[in-house]
């Protein structure tokens, strides 16, 4: 083969990667934005529902519009260059006249990207202080949100509710506006608190306070996870946002202010509990189990998941669970009870009374 056949194939291979990635992208974006808004398991950073996720929406938008025309520039440049400027048979051997320094063009190439930078950076900064210097209002909701390994720990200190896993606030309409408010703590190494249709990524780090905030919109599920590697199980320290109306979450934050519930068809399993390693980290309200190390367990039925999302709360799942964690959450940090087969079932019929 030839140099200029060589050449050409060259051009082409080049092409064809970035058709597919072209490709990739457009796939990618198809599976995020498939289906109806509520089906859809992949939270769509583009379908905001909250002031927060708003404005870095909006923000996001002008910032791959800019960077969007940089690349169609530059691009349809090289196209123009290659196809223009490609090797010929008739092309003469020698080197062509070489031309040195050009004031114009490198005056436009320096000031054009000072300019462009300058825009970006001043866009970036309105959204931040917008978002970080929001004024609490007296009727916002506090929430107390606390990054565990792997799992999160919410405490509503006005409310005097503990729960984990699954956050619960109200929506904020414009005619009753109630945003929530979190003050976010770890409790061992670096997370990230991140539910994308409602406000940005804001670490938990040791040793110091963060906050953030949120109102969302409308009512419904939204998804979030920890969005900062913290071990072996980040990838399954999920979490759930329910917003509920005023009326659902004055009704679910009266609940869970109940202590537990004293079922004397379960007191096989409460002895089980309370005489296992189980209350050393777990709590259960009116009972002796004050841990703080794994999840307050007072209300533990009515939460839609386990082991932090990564599986469904129900009978089968509470039983393989106790009997080895590793099965849904390979280093998780609870240990295997290894509790004989009556022990453990009477073990899940005092969990499920929990609620």
């Amino acid at each position: 083969m030839n140099l200029r056949g060589m050449k050409q194939e060259g051009v082409a291979r080049r092409a064809v990667g970035i058709l597919l990635l072209v490709f990739g992208l457009l796939l990618a974006a198809g599976l995020c934005i498939a289906g109806a808004p509520g089906e859809n398991p992949v939270p769509n950073i583009f379908e905001p529902h909250s002031t927060p996720a708003d404005w870095i929406f909006y923000l996001s938008r002008f910032v791959l519009s800019i960077t969007g025309m940089i690349f169609l520039v530059v691009f349809v440049l090289l196209v123009y260059v290659v196809v223009k400027f490609r090797a010929r048979a008739t092309d003469s051997p020698h080197e062509p006249a070489q031309v040195y320094g050009s004031t114009q063009i490198e005056l436009a190439w320096t000031v054009i990207p000072i300019l462009i930078v300058v825009v970006l950076f001043l866009a970036t900064t309105r959204v931040i202080h917008a978002i970080q210097d929001a004024p609490q209002p007296p009727n916002a909701v506090e929430v107390i949100a606390i990054g565990h390994q792997f799992w999160w720990e919410f405490r509503y200190p006005a409310l005097g509710i503990v729960t984990a896993n699954e956050l619960h606030i109200p929506v904020s309409d414009p005619a009753n506006p109630t945003p929530t408010y979190l003050k976010l703590l770890s409790a061992d190494t670096d997370h990230s608190f991140w539910v994308p249709q409602l406000a940005g990524k804001t670490d938990l780090i040791p040793n110091r306070v963060n906050t953030m905030w949120m109102d969302p919109h409308r009512t419904g599920v939204f998804l979030g996870q920890c969005a900062q590697y913290c071990g072996t199980q980040h990838a399954k320290m999920l979490l759930q946002v329910s917003v509920d109306s005023h009326e659902d979450f004055a009704a679910w934050a009266t609940a869970q202010k109940q202590p537990a519930k004293n079922d004397e068809t379960a007191s096989a399993g409460r002895r089980v509990f309370e005489a296992t390693a189980c209350i050393n980290c777990h709590a259960v309200a009116g009972t002796a189990a004050k841990g703080r190390f794994g999840p307050d367990l007072t209300h533990l039925m009515s939460r839609r998941t386990i082991a932090s999302g990564a599986a469904e709360n129900t009978t089968e799942n509470l039983g393989m669970w106790i009997q080895d964690p590793e099965m849904f959450k390979p280093g998780s940090l609870m240990p295997a009870m290894k509790l004989s087969e009556a022990d453990q079932d009477a073990l899940v019929r005092y969990l499920e009374t929990l609620r």
